[in-house]
């Protein structure tokens, strides 16, 4: 599969090719956690799960790298306001650490429930401020900070090429934009690095440092990690359209400023919002829906999932209880035509065969895979997937492992779903058992802590041609 992105830098579609052949490094800016995620939080994270997924089942190994914001996000991106996390503890009588446990562990149940895959890393900030000195004092050296007023600061006119990304031009900001009553800012897009006590007189996490007693800015996090664990210079960066002008602009700059490494990263992917009839979701106006409200209506994650689905990244989706309960009833009929083509498969309801078994399935799988080739078109995949199930024409076995192959990025669960009474020939029956025995072992290996032999059956059954994947739902099964 031959991928094209559209690249925020440069606003134009850019065909894909990594810096490391077959091999790709992504950033999907995470969580600050310090509340529940609403539902338009959840669209990145779907896309960053599409992304993974497509560039996964195209070949690729994808080395995926998530952030948990736990220290240094204020409520304003551009320095003012208040301390998102210590506001939150204070509002709960919770410290500031008890209330990022907690909303960490509802944001990952969140995406767990909505089958969107963990990423390879999860890195805290409050794990990695020590890298975030070291940055720090590698962007100091080269000349591009100042200090003032007991903070360290970002000079962006010792940067060439500031605000590229967001289509910024320094001289036409008007003095004090950016600024906010930060009368310490030099230029109007000036960031800060570290914050020392002079921003809050009782901040709860505190470090020391170089510059004084205190904690990190917010865009320096990001910057840290993803250089920490994806080099200095990587693949994809992706994030919300909100984060273009000022939190991925700075990240840029330092980075850049920090390695000389230009450019930092060679691909920046930004979705769009998810709106009510009032705008855009935000938790600062209370104007915002969680995922368990919608479970408590009644409706599954996975229909917000394909709710999510039905419309392509890069445009705005306008969300209602109409186009939910839309989702709802096609994802419920989709589900219904998977298990009728798998009764009319007989045996081959379980059988995943690849590629090379897609057969009169082919075609449906060469537009599937061109729909996400051209920058993610979702739409364009589900109504591939659509076409197959309608398409009577089509050998049910081969169109059930056409359907599974789709599934993989999709991920609605319909291998899972699928009901249990399909006939099967009896070497069909035993492989089934043997691999339904052996995945039994497996997991009771992994509650006893014995890896080992958890590996080994992986290993085992990958060499047999038989690939396991550990979802929420519990571990599936497919041919390679």
């Amino acid at each position: 599969m031959s991928f094209s992105f559209y690249n925020t830098l440069g606003r134009k579609l850019q065909s894909f090719q990594p810096i490391i052949p077959n091999k790709v490094g992504f950033y999907g800016c995470g969580p600050t956690v310090y509340n529940y995620a609403h539902i338009g939080n959840l669209r990145a994270y779907v896309v960053h799960d599409v992304l993974v997924k497509s560039l996964r089942r195209a070949g690729f190994e994808v080395t995926h790298v998530m952030n948990i914001t736990d220290v240094g996000h204020l409520s304003g991106d551009s320095d003012d306001g208040d301390d998102k996390m210590v506001k939150s503890a204070e509002e709960r009588g919770k410290s500031v650490l008890e209330v990022a446990d907690f909303y960490t562990r509802a944001f990952f149940n969140d995406t767990a429930r909505m089958n969107i895959e963990r990423p390879t890393v999860v890195c805290k900030a409050t794990e990695h401020v020590a890298d975030m000195i070291v940055l720090i004092k590698r962007i100091e050296a080269n000349g591009c900070t100042y200090s003032a007023g007991g903070n360290l600061y970002f000079d962006t006119t010792k940067v060439p090429g500031y605000g590229e990304l967001a289509l910024l031009r320094l001289d036409e900001l008007k003095a004090g934009a950016r600024t906010g009553l930060d009368e310490n800012k030099q230029n109007p897009g000036d960031f800060v690095l570290w914050f020392t006590k002079s921003k809050f007189e009782n901040q709860a996490l505190v470090w020391d440092s170089p510059w004084g007693r205190g904690y990190p800015g917010w865009h320096i996090e990001c910057s840290a990690m993803s250089i920490k664990y994806l080099g200095e210079q990587f693949d994809i960066h992706a994030g919300g359209i909100d984060h273009i002008p000022i939190h991925h602009t700075n990240e840029i700059a330092q980075s850049e400023a920090a390695t000389g490494r230009r450019p930092w990263v060679r691909y920046w992917i930004h979705n769009e919002f998810l709106v009510l009839d009032k705008g855009k979701m935000s938790k600062s106006t209370g104007e915002f829906l969680t995922l368990q409200r919608l479970l408590d209506e009644g409706y599954q994650a996975l229909d917000y999932r394909y709710f999510l689905l039905g419309g392509h990244y890069r445009s705005q989706l306008q969300f209602s209880r109409e186009g939910l309960d839309s989702a709802r009833n096609a994802r419920k009929s989709l589900t219904e035509k998977v298990n009728a083509l798998a009764e009319k498969a007989g045996g081959a309801a379980v059988l995943l065969p690849g590629k090379a078994g897609f057969g009169s399935a082919g075609a449906y799988i060469e537009a599937f895979n061109k729909a996400l080739e051209e920058d993610l078109s979702t739409p364009r995949a589900l109504a591939e997937l659509w076409g197959l199930l309608r398409d009577n024409t089509v050998n049910p076995a081969e169109a059930l492992a056409a359907v599974f192959d789709m599934d993989r990025v999709l991920s609605f669960s319909l291998q899972e779903g699928l009901k249990n009474d399909s006939p099967q020939n009896d070497e069909d029956a035993a492989l089934v058992k043997e691999i339904e025995g052996l995945i039994a072992e497996r997991g009771a290996a992994k509650k006893a802590k014995d890896f080992g032999r958890a590996d080994a059956i992986r290993q085992g059954l990958k060499e047999r041609g038989i690939i396991l994947e550990d979802k929420p739902a519990g571990t599936v099964w497919r041919r390679a």
